[in-house]
């Protein structure tokens, strides 16, 4: 058995104070095991649709302990290659009582790393904060989180394209955009093989969340849109193929250990287990998505956990919506309600990432809040059909254009921060993406905790010239005051917060860094910068924002 036994991995995931879990995509059917510290942990793989995966459940480890690790296949060592120029993958559990450092940020396309790849989509700040990290190993995160569009399954890329055309007609629907789970499974492959992205993904403990593109743009935006989708010929194969591989690459790798014990997939995975087979989940898998896109109250792909003195909440404000026009909210209410339990005070710090952010610049809040209104029925039916084309064209569907789970979240986030659900932070802090820029905002406050919005986005796919110059309109005073004009006369009722960018917006290609200082917020954003080989990019500052309590 050779290196090629591996396919994609390691992928260091869930890491707690005692444990961590750490995932691959192996060849065929196999055991997979993980040796540190002169210890080993196994696990046997399950299939689904002809591939095979391993979670592997590294247990037993020191409170603040770093142990590099290898991983075998059957016997055969697959993990680090003999040849990898980076260091030793390692696993680094929490220490207690320790600050929080962590990597954010979202939308990154698969593109190769040449001169090409970086004049189309700029260079890609994710391996540029690799190949820092591999330099600097004293100063690495404790986690990353990916706040959606890790793929792309509506915009391919070249290798993307080949690989669908050698297996279909690419003239027929859905054409070059992603069909089931196969193609889905190469698109992770094509995102996570680079050797230096590859290597932090081993080394770097990640949270994950979803976005549109990891499915299709405008992913939920109106029950139109979905009643658009659903009557296609290839829909049902998309969601069915997005929602289980999102789960195998991404959401199994975010519960803490008693959570996958507790869900309703895994628990199947460890009952057949006991057989003498590979466990076959592709029929489980297909009809469990099925069932979480028709019913999303069944399934919750949102997580959270607490680190030290801070709460970490990741939320879904994709899967989870009412998208009926007389109760549309961007959480159903058993999302709404489990967000509800979530926020509580007695934090230094409370973080809810979510991929959309709750806080846009003032003046494109009040018009998707317009949109929404009109497409309604707020200016009558021949405007109505004017709001819901505008929501469809221009993504006008953020939480703003779901204005009834906008309020509900700010009052409770309001809460918080006044001390009225325990004792209150010193921030309360949204972490988000999907906008292809990046600024900081604040809530108008006289006292309590500091509510704010933290956007690090793209990792690498940079926005066009002339948005750019829209999106800086709209945060501007006049944006903002053409955006408030047009609510007030679609009577939007007025925002329970008010709020305003203090920092930004910026465009380049980032990963952003935060971490707490006692009860104070300090987050800086790096873009990465091509001096001389375009595969070797360095490190560089872009912004650093201080937040005091």
């Amino acid at each position: 058995m050779s290196e090629s036994s591996l396919v994609l991995g390691p992928l260091l995931r869930y890491v707690d104070e005692t444990s961590a879990s750490i995932w691959v995509e192996t060849r065929d059917r196999s055991r997979v095991t993980v040796r540190a510290d002169d210890r080993t942990w196994s696990a046997v793989t399950f299939g689904v649709h002809g591939h095979h995966y391993a979670l592997v459940e590294v247990d037993g480890l020191a409170p603040g302990s770093v142990q590099e690790y290898a991983v075998s296949i059957d016997d055969e060592l697959v993990w680090p290659p003999a040849d990898s120029p980076y260091p030793p993958s390692r696993i680094a559990t929490l220490e207690p009582g320790k600050e929080l450092r962590m990597a954010f940020g979202s939308c990154r396309t698969s593109v190769p790393h040449d001169s090409a790849g970086n004049r189309t989509h700029g260079v890609d700040a994710m391996r540029a904060y690799a190949l820092h990290m591999a330099e600097d190993t004293d100063k690495w995160p404790d986690l990353v989180l990916f706040l959606g569009d890790q793929v792309y399954a509506d915009e391919t890329s070249d290798a993307m394209r080949e690989f669908i055309a050698a297996r279909r007609d690419i003239e027929q629907p859905p054409g070059e955009e992603l069909q089931g789970y196969e193609e889905y499974a190469h698109l992770y492959e094509l995102a996570w093989s680079d050797p230096a992205n590859r290597w932090l993904l081993s080394t770097l403990p990640s949270a994950m969340i979803f976005d549109d593109h990891d499915i299709r743009d405008d992913w939920n935006t109106s029950a139109q849109w979905r009643q658009e989708m659903a009557a296609t010929s290839w829909w049902h194969d998309r969601i069915v193929g997005g929602l289980a591989s999102y789960w195998v690459y991404q959401h199994l790798g975010n519960l803490c250990p008693s959570e996958r014990a507790d869900d309703e997939i895994w628990t199947q995975v460890l009952a057949a287990f006991d057989g003498p087979d590979e466990p076959d989940l592709s029929d489980v898998l297909d009809a469990f998505a099925e069932r979480a896109d028709e019913q999303p109250d069944t399934y919750r792909w949102s997580h959270a956990r607490d680190i030290a003195t801070t709460r970490l909440i990741v939320v879904d404000s994709r899967a989870a919506r009412l998208l009926t026009p007389e109760d549309r909210s961007i959480l159903d209410p058993s999302e709404m309600a489990w967000l509800d339990g979530q926020l509580q005070g007695g934090f230094d710090h409370v973080l809810i990432g979510t991929s959309l952010p709750f806080l846009l610049s003032p003046g494109l809040h009040h018009f998707e809040a317009w949109s929404e209104a009109l497409a309604t029925g707020a200016w009558g039916d021949r405007w109505a059909k004017v709001g819901e084309t505008l929501r469809k064209n221009v993504d006008l569907e953020h939480w703003a254009a779901f204005q009834e789970g906008f309020v509900e979240v700010a009052t409770m986030v309001t809460e918080v921060a006044d001390g009225k659900r325990g004792p209150a932070p010193g921030t309360v802090t949204f972490l988000s993406g999907d906008v292809h820029n990046s600024y900081v905002a604040e809530v108008f406050r006289s006292g309590g905790a500091r509510i704010l919005q933290a956007v690090c986005s793209p990792i690498r796919n940079p926005l066009p010239q002339a948005i750019r110059y829209m999106t800086g309109f709209s945060s501007k005073n006049i944006g903002g005051g053409i955006g408030s004009f047009l609510a007030r006369r679609a009577k939007v009722p007025p925002s329970p917060i008010s709020w305003r960018t203090i920092r930004g917006p910026w465009f380049d290609n980032n990963l952003a860094t935060l971490e707490t200082r006692g009860r104070c917020l300090w987050l800086r954003w790096e873009t990465g910068v091509v001096d001389s080989g375009h595969d070797d990019p360095r490190l560089e500052r872009v912004a650093t924002v201080e937040i005091d309590a």
